[in-house]
């Protein structure tokens, strides 16, 4: 998660007007530059500084950093990690990471994962190596094509040659390729999946290699300074993997590393280890005779009798919230045929993640949502602005195909059931509704010893349906939502859903880990899609604003 908190000036939460970009530049300078070619980063304390356009963090930190410059490993823009090297994408919020900060663990782990690497070819020549670990917040991987699993006592040697490249303190280089060079490149070292993975990047995306010593990679980064700045590290276990976690291609070889600034924290870490086996629901949940799982069930939980007394609790808390807050309860099909999914953009956006069957020659899907079905209530009837706000609630069962690699316990599973709902508005109730949504959520956090979640806004991805104004627009108004209700947040870039931004709800388990509970995404796409509409008081007819909750 990222973790730098944009301002919290209170705003009246209304449906701003497309946010303007006035903001990320400066005025010609005495230099004669115009905005395009400069960029103003707003530094700590108030402070803000003009840069040419192409600067990196790195540049930043010989004219800032003094005495600490060798403890520098990142630059933070807006929330978000850039690499030493790499220029500064824009103007925004602006400092320096350096070791000891929070956030610098994720570099270092993250460079660690390519020191594993090194190491490995090192130890076994003509291993194939393929990728590494997308989330850094906790660990480091890499998978490898190796003609047999990895042992106890490989990974001791792989230790220690690790701890040897740390030691000769290589520097990290980026470099930016192009498609052609890259492929010539990892051919050249017979690295066949690194040819594979090269055909997933999109055309026109920048490639970029990084090196230390003799290795090098294909990465985005970001990476330290030098390998040095890896102070502890710790390699913990391996496993099968298939690639590209796809169960019909080949199993490589995975292994799992942690790395810390230093010893303490590491030593830190393997104590929040211990405690979390020893307060692990999974285990719980066979001792207390709550739940279990069967493999002709894979990663769908079986309740037992006293774990059906505590779902039904909450199911039913939850009902007498529902009555406070005016959501009416309904119950929809499990199975659709695929033309509703091709509606709502799921067939196109999250049908790898859809179980699908056919019935007598019609292609149909396990539903892995209900906000689609909800639009199909909504729309068994002529609507008047008299019954808007709308709120729908459902206990419905999902089901979403996730891999076998990343199912775990109660907390990712492929059938579950969610306390969802889905409010079908006019645009002058979205400021309202959404601060109702956080007395709701605060409300059952409260009840949970849930104290103080980390909320962040989380903006368009890479896969999204719609025109870029209504995106604007609508992160723009969850935004001045959060600003008027005057809570901490965090901008999380283009982790929203495909069809809308939205404002997740981040809690913390009794020894400090991080769970996403809650969401609320503001959505303008699916209401027009299906053809959404209601009478306004004026006679018109308009589409509604749809939030999911």
């Amino acid at each position: 998660m990222r973790s730098a908190v944009r301002a919290r000036t209170r705003l009246p939460c209304a449906s701003p007007a497309v946010p303007s970009l006035d903001g990320f530049f400066v005025f010609c300078g005495a230099e004669g530059k115009t905005k395009s070619e400069r960029i103003v980063l707003e530094l700590e304390g108030g402070v803000t500084r003009e840069f040419p356009q192409g600067t990196t963090p790195m540049d930043v930190a010989r004219e800032l950093a003094g005495d600490r410059l060798a403890e520098v490993v990142a630059g933070l823009l807006d929330g978000r990690i850039v690499d030493l090297r790499a220029p500064i994408p824009a103007s925004g919020p602006f400092r320096l990471l350096f070791v000891s900060d929070p956030e610098a663990g994720e570099v270092i782990r993250h460079s660690a994962e390519h020191v594993l690497a090194d190491a490995v070819e090192r130890l076994f020549p003509g291993t194939i190596i393929d990728a590494g670990r997308q989330d850094h917040s906790e660990k480091f991987q890499y998978d490898f094509r190796h003609p047999r699993p990895f042992t106890p006592e490989d990974l001791a040697k792989i230790e220690q040659e690790m701890a040897r490249i740390i030691a000769q303190d290589l520097p990290f280089t980026r470099e930016v390729v192009t498609r052609e060079q890259a492929f010539e490149l990892f051919k050249a070292r017979g690295e066949e999946l690194k040819l594979i993975r090269l055909q997933d990047i999109p055309e026109g995306e920048e490639i970029t290699v990084f090196r230390h010593g003799d290795f090098v990679d294909l990465c985005r980064g970001p990476h330290v300074q030098r390998t040095g700045q890896i102070g502890a590290f710790k390699l913990l276990e391996t496993s099968g993997a298939y690639f590209k976690g796809d169960e019909r291609n080949e199993m490589l070889q995975r292994i799992y590393g942690t790395a810390f600034a230093t010893k303490e924290e590491l030593d830190a870490y393997f104590a929040r280890i211990e405690e979390a086996r020893r307060r692990d629901h999974r285990r719980l949940g066979r001792e207390l005779d709550l739940f279990s799982f069967h493999p002709l069930a894979p990663a769908s939980p079986f309740f037992h009798p006293k774990g059906a007394i505590v779902y039904n609790e909450l199911i039913g808390l939850m009902r007498e919230l529902y009555q406070k807050y005016g959501y009416q309860e309904v119950i929809t099909p499990q199975l659709f045929d695929a033309e509703l999914w091709k509606i709502s953009g799921h067939w196109d956006n999250y049908r790898e993640n859809m179980f699908l069957t056919e019935v007598e020659g019609r292609e149909f899907s396990f539903k892995p949502m209900n906000c689609p079905s909800h639009c199909l209530i909504y729309k068994s009837a002529a609507r008047s602005y008299r019954e808007l706000p709308l709120r729908l609630a459902d206990f419905g069962r999902l089901h979403r195909f996730e891999r076998s690699g990343v199912v775990q316990g109660l907390t990712r599973v492929r059938s579950f059931s969610q306390d969802d709902a889905h409010i079908f508005c006019m645009p002058e109730h979205i400021g309202p509704e959404i601060d109702r949504l956080f007395d709701l959520m605060f409300e059952v956090y409260h009840l949970f010893r849930f104290t103080s979640p980390n909320i962040y806004l989380s903006t368009k991805p890479e896969k999204a349906i719609g025109e870029p104004e209504l995106w604007q627009h609508a992160e723009a108004t969850l935004e001045a939502c959060l600003k008027n209700r005057g809570v901490a947040y965090t901008v999380n870039p283009g982790e929203g859903a495909f069809y809308g931004p939205k404002i997740d709800f981040v809690v913390h388990d009794a020894i400090g880990r991080e769970w996403q509970l809650g969401t609320i995404q503001l959505d303008f796409n699916l209401p027009r899609r299906f053809e959404l509409t209601y009478a306004a008081e004026d006679g018109s007819e308009k589409t509604p604003v749809m939030i999911h909750r």
